[in-house]
């Protein structure tokens, strides 16, 4: 995933800033409508026997088995592995210039799968056709059925190849993509009563409860989200944000810049100058922990160091883009709880 390198409404500013709309318009997909489909939105009838989920576009893919051979978003792969679910090959940020395993990919063993792209805007048909998918399946910003990291001008070419799943996370709470992830890979053979989900499962509630009691304890501690590029500094605005709006429905009390600001970021953020990252007061700052975005650590800026949240050392990462298993969002969500819980009026 790309840095932002400008001040202007790009994609890759979108990129860096936590919360970004896929370019391009809806992949086509094969499978149809089906009212009977309506429920959970997935349908399996034996390991071996028809197979059909309806998606987050509305689209249910229907197949003769359940899919063997499937490729995904890296996160996505990254949530489905959690539940027991392994595929093929994997597209979007997967392995660092170190050799080592990205973030986004959690604990997959990323020398198991084939890398189909690893940046912006490359994905390698050739490679994917010769894995004979059975199903894609991707996440997705925007309310146009984007799939992310599918590319727009390959994107035809893709859709030939098998039809695709697509689970969005624009506008709306944490748990929904959670539980729609969790009924995906229910559909895909996971155990889901295994002790591994249903006790991450648990965990995450507590977690939330956490979360809530603290924000309610300490309302006037005040969270920023950012994300850092060389040029730029982000502040992202809770609305869009599958976690910012699930953190502040728990009553977190975020800083929330005007909608005329964040205008130029497609309504997910406001681009701010180094010279001006004090611009708003926080006591606590979420710092985008993608490998697209600078991290606290390797910040030069003179202005960021002289924040108040900085020098009290009250920065803790922020997953942007989180892998939609309970298990990688508990520590998310008790991150966030304790910082508030041990936080000093700063701002």
């Amino acid at each position: 995933m790309s840095n932002a390198r400008t001040a202007r409404f790009s994609r890759r500013g979108l990129l860096a800033a936590g919360g970004a709309l896929g370019l391009g318009a809806v992949l086509a997909a094969c499978g149809d409508e089906d009212a009977k489909n309506s429920g959970s939105g997935a349908a399996k009838e034996t390991e071996s026997g028809p197979w059909s989920f309806k998606d987050d576009r509305g689209t249910t893919v229907k197949l003769d088995k359940v899919p063997a051979n499937i490729v995904a978003f890296t996160g996505v792969a990254a949530a489905l592995h959690d539940y027991g679910v392994q595929v093929k090959g994997v597209f979007g940020p997967t392995e660092t210039k170190d050799g080592k395993a990205d973030v986004q990919a959690g604990d997959m063993d990323i020398s198991k799968v084939t890398i189909l792209g690893n940046v912006w805007d490359q994905f390698n048909v050739e490679k994917y056709a010769a894995l004979a998918p059975d199903v894609l399946i991707s996440t997705m910003f925007d309310d146009a059925g984007t799939l992310w990291y599918v590319p727009e001008a390959s994107k035809e070419k893709i859709a030939k190849l098998a039809p695709s799943v697509g689970i969005s996370v624009y506008d709306r709470q944490l748990t929904e993509p959670l539980q729609r992830m969790w009924e995906l890979a229910e559909s895909l053979g996971g155990d889901m009563k295994a002790a591994k989900a249903t006790d991450a499962k648990k965990r995450f509630e507590e977690a939330s409860e956490r979360l809530r009691k603290a924000a309610k304890a300490r309302p006037e501690i005040k969270v920023m989200a950012g994300s850092a590029s060389p040029e730029l500094f982000y502040v992202s605005g809770t609305n869009l944000s599958i976690d910012l709006e699930y953190f502040k429905a728990l009553g977190v009390n975020f800083i929330e810049p005007p909608e005329k600001a964040k205008a130029e970021g497609g309504g997910w953020f406001e681009s701010l100058s180094w010279e001006n990252v004090d611009k708003y007061g926080a006591d606590i700052i979420m710092m985008d922990d993608r490998s697209s975005a600078i991290q606290p650590a390797d910040i030069t800026e003179a202005t960021w160091k002289k924040l108040p949240a900085v020098k009290a050392g009250q920065v803790v990462p922020r997953s942007a883009e989180p892998i939609l298993s309970y298990d990688k969002c508990v520590p998310l969500v008790e991150n966030l709880a304790e910082a508030i819980e041990k936080a000093k009026k700063v701002a």
